[in-house]
């Protein structure tokens, strides 16, 4: 057990690494190893803080603080300094949260926020795996939308290969759909662009919104700022 409450705290964010997006204070527990007292401190000084944030059914997510923190970190080639302007667009067009995810050790690491994603079940994820980046990581369901089989997944990732956009229907959260481009550099999918929306939210003009992103988002590669 760690033994200063700093290291009880951060123990506490340590769980939501390649974790659901919300998860419940038995499940925090568990990944930690702190007893439940314990936790349930911990959670109360993090959610105070603004490092988690308790949802309506009572399970816990990470929260703006963190996220804050993720947008303020060094990324690869200053990619999401280039990136936030189409970023902030992309949300304006569309109503949801946009984001940037690279490939990074089996995951898809989300530069705004700071989250990994699993590549099978989020439209980021599949972007970078239908090009390569990726090696495929244990496929896991997360909800039961989520697309385990191997040729349904397979045949996704040709089509995402053909029309150049990857979603994903509550494969990853209930509730969301995500929706992704590919980001290229020198003819290289570096990157996937993306928005995620409540199932409630119309979409019908998201898939424009994503191509206009990552065009954006190429040029600024391609002529980074002096």
């Amino acid at each position: 057990m760690t033994e200063t409450v700093a290291g009880r705290l951060l123990s506490v964010l340590d769980a939501f690494v390649d974790a659901p997006a919300t998860l419940r204070l038995t499940e925090i527990a568990r990944r930690t190893g702190l007893p439940m007292p314990t936790t349930l401190r911990m959670v109360r000084e993090l959610v105070a803080w603004g490092g988690l944030e308790r949802a309506a059914d009572g399970s816990y997510r990470l929260g703006t603080r963190i996220r804050a923190l993720g947008a303020a970190a060094p990324c690869p080639r200053g990619l999401l300094d280039l990136s936030l302007p189409a970023l902030r667009t992309l949300t304006s067009r569309t109503g949801g949260h946009a984001d940037i995810a690279v490939p990074s050790n089996g995951t898809a690491l989300c530069l705004v926020s700071g989250e990994r994603l699993p590549l099978h079940a989020t439209a980021a994820g599949k972007i970078l795996l239908a090009h390569g980046h990726c090696p495929q990581a244990e496929v896991r369901r997360h909800t039961r939308h989520t697309v385990t089989a191997p040729g349904t997944l397979g045949s996704q990732l040709i089509r995402i290969r053909e029309t150049g956009l990857a979603t994903a229907h509550e494969e990853y959260v209930l509730g969301e759909l995500s929706f992704a481009a590919p980001v290229l550099h020198r003819e290289r999918v570096v990157a996937a662009v993306f928005v995620t929306l409540p199932t409630s939210t119309p979409h019908d003009r998201v898939d424009s919104a994503l191509r206009q992103a990552a065009r954006t988002i190429r040029r600024g590669l391609a002529n980074p700022p002096r």
